[in-house]
């Protein structure tokens, strides 16, 4: 089946996304809530969950059950995003700004993902 060409961007970006966990680890240990266990093990799951579930938009068989997936994933992900705002440090150095308008993008990539169980 084709899908819009719209969609393999989304996986692209997923996959993209999930693959920098690993090549630059760091980045996400900063931002990582220091009230969740084995930080280092999450990072390298979400990179993980985040390669898998941009694949499997691409399969048929997958791709709604990958599109409940980043849903869940970005709704989880909400976690990070509301505890960079919640001190200087926890920020990474990222302005406040910036930290505010993440919370909106979350719920549209959410939604962009929810367009695809249309196909």
């Amino acid at each position: 089946m084709e899908y819009p060409w719209d969609l393999y961007l989304m996986a692209a970006m997923y996959v993209f996304a999930g693959s920098m966990h690993f090549i630059k680890p760091k980045a996400y240990l900063r931002i990582m809530p220091r009230y969740l266990p084995k930080p280092k093990f999450l990072v390298h799951l979400s990179g993980l969950m985040e390669v898998f579930l941009g694949i499997g938009v691409c399969i048929p068989l997958l791709k709604n059950s990958s599109i409940y997936g980043i849903i869940a994933m970005l709704v989880v992900f909400l976690l990070v995003h509301f505890y960079m705002l919640s001190g200087e440090k926890e920020s990474a150095g990222v302005p406040k700004w910036i930290l505010v308008l993440r919370i909106p993008l979350q719920f549209g990539l959410m939604y962009w993902a929810y367009w695809y169980l249309q196909y």
